[in-house]
């Protein structure tokens, strides 16, 4: 390169390990990355190898070998035909994209990230855009996102914690180069309505962050996997939200038990 790459340069980096089949070739290249599924005892079904890609393909099987054994009838798996979650009616929206992006006051681009991180459930975003237009500007400190997009993991996606948020619901830790810092404050605000957390959750779901990332980047100094883990783990588990109810009759109490 005419500009050559430096560590510095490194925004992020994906890494694991390859469940592969052994074989007898020492190359890991060569290795199929076909699966295998296996009943090591009665009533245990077992998958080794595969790829991520064709999980589904892997699910199928697994439950096939499951059922092989039941004396009543099963019917054929048909989970590789069921569509995923946002997949219905995504290509006529990708279509439509230009339309979208003129109706909510959003770059066309912006359509399509939504696009290809939610497919048809992008309604729902664009609902909280269009609900509070501010929620449709950049995410400080990770511009590729949108802020309602922190919003939409709360109401919508399950996420409980910052870190939920950041590390998983999307990618900001491992695709910025401060591994989601610059978002901790911001995103934090937008969450705590949602979640209905006190300054002090917020606090410390802040703090609890900051403690990961650093944690993080000291297992990356380490000689070897088991030090490397146990310097990861030294950042103490984030303080739950405590959610306080009102004393109520045993009639309104009872439901609200059974749907926990």
């Amino acid at each position: 390169l005419e500009q050559p790459l430096t560590h510095a340069d490194v925004e992020g980096v994906y890494a694991g390990l390859r469940p592969l089949l052994s074989g007898e070739s020492e190359s890991t290249s060569k290795l199929s990355r076909e699966h295998a599924v296996a009943h090591p005892v009665p009533g245990l079904v077992v998958v080794a190898g595969g790829k991520y890609t064709t999980y589904r393909v892997m699910a199928k099987d697994a439950v096939d070998a499951a059922v092989h054994g039941l004396d009543a009838k099963v019917p054929d798996s048909v989970t590789e035909k069921v569509p995923l979650l946002g997949a219905e009616g995504f290509k006529a929206l990708l279509n439509a994209r230009h339309r979208l992006a003129a109706e909510h006051g959003l770059h066309v681009a912006r359509i399509e990230h939504l696009l290809s991180r939610y497919g048809s459930m992008i309604d729902e975003v664009l609902a909280l855009v269009d609900e509070d237009p501010t929620l449709g500007e950049p995410l400080a400190g990770a511009p590729d996102y949108l802020r309602a997009e922190i919003v939409y993991a709360a109401s919508h996606e399950g996420a409980r914690h910052l870190e939920d948020v950041l590390a998983r619901r999307t990618r900001i830790s491992i695709e910025t180069f401060d591994r989601g810092v610059g978002s901790v404050e911001e995103a934090a605000r937008l969450l705590a309505p949602v979640l209905g957390w006190s300054d002090e959750q917020v606090e410390r779901e802040k703090e609890h962050y900051r403690k990961r990332v650093d944690a993080e980047r000291e297992s990356q100094k380490m000689p070897d996997d088991e030090t490397a883990d146990a310097a990861r783990m030294g950042a103490p588990e984030v303080v739950p939200l405590q959610f306080l109810a009102t004393p109520r009759p045993a009639r309104a109490i009872a439901p609200q038990r059974k749907a926990q």
